[in-house]
């Protein structure tokens, strides 16, 4: 079966798209001066068959790692030709499938490096030193004399930052680490930076054995994919310190979330900061129990700066494939010269 035409809508009347989770109305606004736009005000999740049938005429989607682009959707929505995500993470779309039916699959990289860096640093800092702890027992009223170790924490400053997963975000990350709190930089990537790169992270490469074993605190900033599926389970953690933290900014799935529990549990490693998990938004009901971890709900990009350029950016991709046939920021761009 030979994929459909990918080439823009110029037939009269504008284009039908949908916006899949709410977005700004500044955003909606400026789909609605090319677009005829549905939008999904109540920003509710829908169900596949939902999704499927809100798709039906529809040439374009703005979506979120909420919507599942599967083959089975694509063939029952043979008008789509492009789907805009907001985040740069890609995993929720079977790009393959997207390719062999002519559908254009964008994301958003770059917009939200240095925010979710940040963000990064903040969990590793808040689970080194026991913040989420020690304020649930300030707010129990449990707080009533200072003694010398209460809530004592692992160091930062001068301590040994290992990054698993080296792109934007990894590096924004060792910056912060090797020039702010002066930390020794290991990371691990499938392929090594460039010596200027290097040079600027202040950060040396080590196999990914030498970095579970040396790192004070872990952070894993990998993109998602089945082969990283579960790339720090037990026999991972159990190649750590015992002293050791672990943060996860980059994907629930990376990090297998039960055997982490266990860890976190028997003391194996002090602490974890999580802001993605398994399944979410559902978490493991083993994590929720236990102190010494802090738990967000994904929100690594969340301020309204970097949100909104999320969704303008998803908006221009929208825009620029759907008028003019290019893309700016496309996850398949084999698509475009079809």
């Amino acid at each position: 079966m030979s994929a459909p035409d990918s080439t823009p809508d110029t037939s009269v009347g504008q284009p039908a798209v949908l916006v899949a989770r709410r977005v700004f109305p500044e955003v909606l606004a400026r789909l609605r001066q090319h677009f005829d736009v549905e939008a999904n005000d109540t920003d509710d999740v829908w169900s596949p068959e939902e999704l499927q049938r809100r798709l039906q005429g529809k040439r374009g989607a703005l979506t979120t790692g909420s919507e599942r682009v599967g083959a089975e959707l694509l063939a029952a929505c043979p008008d789509l030709r492009v789907v805009a995500n907001m985040a740069v993470g890609f995993n929720n779309f079977d790009v393959p499938a997207c390719t062999a039916r002519g559908v254009l699959a964008t994301n958003t990289p770059d917009v939200l490096t240095e925010t979710t860096a940040d963000f990064g640093f903040a969990l590793l800092m808040a689970t080194a030193r026991r913040v989420t702890e020690s304020e649930h027992f300030l707010r129990a009223g449990l707080w009533n004399r200072w003694s010398v170790d209460m809530f004592a924490g692992a160091e930062v400053h001068g301590t040994t930052l290992g990054i698993l997963g080296m792109g934007r975000i990894g590096q924004g990350v060792a910056r912060r680490g090797a020039h702010g709190f002066g930390m020794k930089v290991i990371y691990h990537n499938r392929s090594r930076l460039d010596a200027a790169t290097e040079a600027e992270c202040k950060a040396t490469w080590v196999s990914k054995a030498e970095l579970l074993a040396q790192a004070d605190h872990l952070v894993l900033v990998l993109p998602y994919s089945a082969q990283a599926h579960h790339s720090v389970g037990a026999a991972e953690l159990a190649q750590m310190k015992p002293s050791a933290t672990l943060i996860n900014i980059a994907r629930g799935g990376i990090v297998d979330d039960a055997a982490l529990a266990q860890a976190l549990k028997a003391r194996r490693i002090a602490a974890a900061g999580l802001d993605v998990f398994e399944g979410e938004p559902r978490v493991h009901p083993d994590l929720l129990t236990l102190p010494n971890v802090v738990l967000t709900p994904h929100i690594a990009s969340a301020t309204l700066g970097t949100r909104m350029a999320m969704a303008n950016l998803a908006a221009d991709n929208l825009i620029a494939y759907l008028t003019e046939g290019k893309a700016l920021t496309p996850v398949n761009p084999e698509v475009l010269g079809a």
